[in-house]
């Protein structure tokens, strides 16, 4: 094993985020060994932000650091939000390695995620910056890797949840509390985050 410090990018919404987020960043981190695990809230996620509606950045980044409390090895990130404008995986880990030259970056995503590495920006500059590690469903066939990664797979643990239907229950109090931190089900009902804008 390298003595290089191992770091986990586990960008998205997180809109909110719940304890399948969670979840992955613990196994991911597990079984690859890794020092930490980064949850990277995007500022302007701009695959989604020009067909839906988004919460603030401010409270996506509050809800986040919210939910990793009290995780080993599991942290919110304000970098994209920090840099502002719209959030490119590619700016990210390029000022990742620019801040932690020694670090050995894995940027974590989903199995349709991985599918659609070639519609980001830049795709074709990514490789060369992280290991990619897909998280795949337990039970499905292990997807085809992408040309021209380093990849590696993690069964993830199980757990079917989308923040879209988190949002889309409308009423505040029928919430599905089982899979969000009581401080984010707090927060969200306090803010009124998802009383108005259904998706």
């Amino acid at each position: 094993m390298s003595d290089r410090r191992r770091v986990g990018i586990f960008g998205g919404t997180f809109d909110p985020p719940h304890s399948g987020h969670s979840s992955v960043a613990l196994s991911v981190r597990e079984s690859l060994d890794l020092d930490e695990v980064l949850l990277v809230v995007a500022n302007d996620p701009w695959q989604k932000s020009a067909t839906n509606y988004v919460s603030p950045a401010a409270d996506r980044m509050a809800m986040t650091t919210m939910a990793v409390a009290g995780l080993k090895g599991v942290s919110a990130s304000s970098l994209e939000i920090d840099r502002g404008g719209p959030s490119f995986t590619v700016e990210t880990l390029e000022q990742l390695r620019v801040q932690e030259p020694e670090s050995e970056f894995f940027l974590i995503v989903g199995a349709d995620a991985a599918s659609g590495l070639t519609t980001w920006m830049r795709p074709d500059d990514l490789p060369a910056l992280a290991t990619l590690v897909i998280v795949d469903r337990p039970g499905s066939p292990v997807t085809s890797d992408p040309i021209g990664w380093n990849v590696m797979h993690v069964v993830g643990p199980g757990i079917d949840i989308a923040s879209r239907d988190l949002r889309g229950q409308g009423e505040l109090g029928f919430m599905n509390s089982e899979v969000l931190a009581p401080a984010v089900r707090d927060y969200i009902l306090e803010h009124d985050l998802y009383a108005v804008h259904r998706v």
